[in-house]
């Protein structure tokens, strides 16, 4: 039976001076540190000799730029899905990730009204609806190898926690997917057997300030 590994990967830091909540908003770049970072996994997984035959990412730029090394450095070409981009969010093109106090205004209230489904913003169980299919066919395009992901903070955590069976709904706070960090789903044939997390780029986050929209 083929194991296959599909690392579902978070893209690196982004150059955001103003602190936008940018979401799906075209034009975020990665930051210098960012692209420092992108180039550490891509060096950390090639070093290490990984059987990586694929490298997919999110159309949005931060994630293509972030995964370009990892194609580079084993010689592929970088495909894009559609259904790895940011969740959607309707305080897209705010401050208020970076300003937290904006919410107590009650023009936002309404948007708060199910803190489960989330319902100011895609729900979570659409996230993970689409992030799997993503994952199935890259597992099957590429089965007996590893294949490399690139998407977004919120998408990556809401599918790591469906399938270790955990509920969806949880504390941002808590979130175990550091920038550039990979979530390694591991399969024998159809079947997931396991997980691991790993940060290879966790020297370049000391001094990190926190991101919103990422």
């Amino acid at each position: 039976m083929a194991t296959t590994t599909v690392h579902l990967m978070r893209h690196g830091e982004v150059h955001n001076p103003d602190g936008v909540l940018y979401g799906r908003i075209p034009g975020y770049r990665l930051s210098d540190r960012g692209q420092a970072m992108a180039r550490r996994v891509a060096d950390h997984l090639a070093g290490a000799g990984r059987d990586v035959v694929g490298v997919v990412a999110s159309p949005l730029q931060r994630a293509q730029e972030t995964a370009n090394p990892v194609a580079e450095g084993f010689g592929l070409t970088l495909a894009t899905d559609e259904r790895l981009v940011e969740a959607g969010n309707r305080f897209e093109g705010s401050t208020i990730g970076a300003r937290p106090s904006q919410l107590l205004n009650p023009r936002h209230w309404h948007l708060l009204r199910n803190p489960l489904r989330p319902s100011w913003g895609e729900p979570y169980a659409e996230q993970v609806a689409r992030v799997r299919a993503a994952v199935d066919d890259a597992r099957r395009a590429f089965a007996g190898h590893e294949v490399v992901l690139v998407s977004h903070q919120l998408p990556v955590w809401v599918t790591r926690r469906s399938y270790e069976g955990r509920p969806l709904f949880h504390d941002p706070r808590r979130r175990e997917c550091s920038l550039a960090s990979l979530t390694s789903l591991r399969f024998d044939g159809d079947t997931f057997v396991g997980l691991h997390y790993s940060e290879p780029a966790a020297a370049l986050l000391a001094g990190a300030d926190p991101l919103p929209g990422a």
